[in-house]
């Protein structure tokens, strides 16, 4: 399969394979007028297997958020076919609309138009708490 190298444009690899798709929905790729390639099951001699998504444009989106969703991704920036940037996404100290609470009395279960806020309450185990009822997220 040849899938061509793109000359600005970001790559998200190293994502577990099968959750490519997550990530598309997550950063609403499909509202792009630009090329988008998702590989799944590629490869990976880190891995085993891995997903990769090649977007051939720069989005202008928090990336971090990547780090809830699959903290062993790879962004790789590439500007004029160069890559200007590699950067594992940090676990953002609050992400919003990336999960929702589902602790059925939380005011969000009530209160449709509040942000579903979660923070970063312990860094080592990964977890993040709702801020309004302090539910732990579940995981993508």
């Amino acid at each position: 399969m040849n899938i061509d190298p793109i000359k600005n444009g970001i790559v998200i690899d190293h994502i577990k394979p099968g959750h490519a798709l997550k990530i598309y929905e997550f950063l609403n790729l499909e509202e792009l007028d630009s090329s988008v390639a998702i590989i799944k099951n590629t490869s990976s001699g880190r891995m085993g297997k891995k997903d990769i998504i090649k977007i051939d444009s720069i989005i202008n989106v928090d990336l971090n958020a990547l780090g809830f969703i699959d903290p062993d991704i790879t962004i790789d920036v590439i500007i004029e076919g160069v890559l200007k940037e590699k950067y594992h996404p940090e676990f953002p100290e609050k992400i919003v609309d990336v999960v929702k609470c589902h602790n059925p009395r939380c005011i969000t279960s009530t209160e449709q138009e509040l942000p579903q806020v979660f923070l970063l309450t312990d860094r080592e185990n990964r977890v993040y708490r709702c801020k309004y009822c302090e539910t732990k997220a579940k995981k993508m």
